[in-house]
């Protein structure tokens, strides 16, 4: 099949990771795939960092951006038109981003089906963490389009419920969550290797990826650490860098355990996986309810013991004893005594990463998983006989 996939991502980061691996996915089953993105159309670019983006969005009145989110609309509709006439896809696949109407705009005009992937819901999300000015226009636009898509695709049953709280049927929206390509850990190193590249052996290290902020949590992890009985060969490896590391890192200092804590700052994708091979422990210490966060499916590739917060977006890849060790988040204590649990018992640590390492393959956790239930519904709604029987990933709506 023709399929024309369509994003306004720009930066580097797991969205970038998630956009690059699904195309791959797609084209490994044969498909061809056109890219329309803001940055430049050559798929080596895709994902790239746009500079005079990220000022607007820091220097621009907060409305005045989302009136240019939304004019944007028009922007995306010319290349997606010019790509439709010249590429005569069969399907447009859009990864959702708000204020953002130009696959529908396009659908209705070429009479394309439109699958649309979303990742979280944005209104609720930045009116909570990054604000919003024009939430109105805002709800209306989300609503218009996760309305107006032939089909939905949330990466979480939770996020699932958001989609249908909009009055978008349940037969039109599948969930099919992040995954990982194994190919990018075939050559990672063994935990002890990975440890005395990083000139921690013999320590027990506790580890994270990712971008660092405030409610993360790692700053539980550092006074647990502090904490009289607890071994002081254990170690902290924050993998990534972010607005919180500063805090985190005076934290450490104020608890004389500064020596115990290590920040990598930022590591390319391409060395992420030497890193992770270092963690005898994979901490996942607070997400949002509705995420499918990509550093789960990573631990999990890896073999690794899983720490995390019982809650229903994690529940739907992660069980309590059989690939991970889950506490509940409103306990006080409840990450300190799973950290204490797994930190005192090497065996239960072993029995949790080999579980998790079974999960990649028992859940049908890789991205070519996914493209292959991408592709299903693709040909499904393009009226192909070969996707009749649609691809339907756990607990599909």
């Amino acid at each position: 099949m023709k399929i024309l996939y369509h994003h306004r991502t720009a930066s580097r980061d797991g969205q970038a990771v998630h956009i690059e691996e699904l195309i791959a996915g797609l084209r490994a089953l044969g498909h061809e795939v056109r890219v329309v993105a803001p940055v430049n159309r050559n798929e080596t670019a895709m994902g790239a960092d746009v500079g005079w983006v990220h000022w607007l969005k820091k220097t621009a009145p907060r409305a005045m951006y989302e009136l240019l989110e939304l004019a944007y609309s028009l922007v995306a509709y010319r290349a997606l038109a010019r790509a439709v006439r010249e590429f005569a896809p069969d399907v447009i696949y859009e990864r959702y981003n708000l204020f953002l109407l130009s696959g529908l705009m396009i659908k209705r005009r070429f009479g394309l089906p439109l699958l649309l992937e979303v990742n979280a819901p944005l209104v609720h999300e930045r009116s909570r963490f990054g604000g919003l000015s024009l939430v109105h226009l805002a709800r209306w636009s989300e609503g218009r389009v996760w309305r107006g898509a032939d089909h939905v695709l949330p990466v979480t049953r939770v996020l699932a419920g958001y989609v249908s709280s909009y009055g978008v049927p349940d037969e039109r929206v599948t969930v099919i969550s992040n995954g990982v390509n194994l190919a990018h850990f075939e050559a990672a190193l063994s935990t002890e290797a990975a440890k005395e590249s990083l000139g921690l052996s013999h320590r027990l290290v506790l580890g994270v990826t990712g971008f660092v902020r405030d409610w993360h949590g790692i700053d539980r992890v550092i006074h647990w650490m502090a904490e009289p009985g607890v071994p002081p060969e254990v170690h902290l490896l924050v993998v990534g860098d972010g607005p919180a590391r500063a805090d985190l890192e005076r934290l450490a200092a104020k608890c004389h355990i500064a020596h115990r804590v290590t920040f990598t700052g930022v590591v390319s994708r391409e060395k992420m996986p030497s890193y992770v091979a270092a963690f005898d422990v994979a901490l996942q210490p607070a997400v949002v309810a509705y995420a499918s966060p990509l550093k789960l499916f990573e631990y999990l590739a890896l073999g690794k013991a899983i720490i995390a917060p019982r809650q229903a977006n994690l529940e739907e890849v992660l069980v309590d004893g059989g690939n991970a060790l889950l506490f509940d988040p409103e306990e006080p204590n409840g990450l300190g005594a799973a950290l204490g649990r797994l930190v005192a018992n090497r065996d239960l640590r072993d029995a949790l990463g080999a579980g998790a390492r079974r999960s990649i393959h028992e859940q049908a956790l890789t991205w070519l998983d996914n493209a292959k239930r991408v592709s299903s519904l693709c040909q499904h709604l393009a009226g192909r006989p070969d996707g009749d029987e649609v691809y339907r990933c756990r607990g599909a709506q």
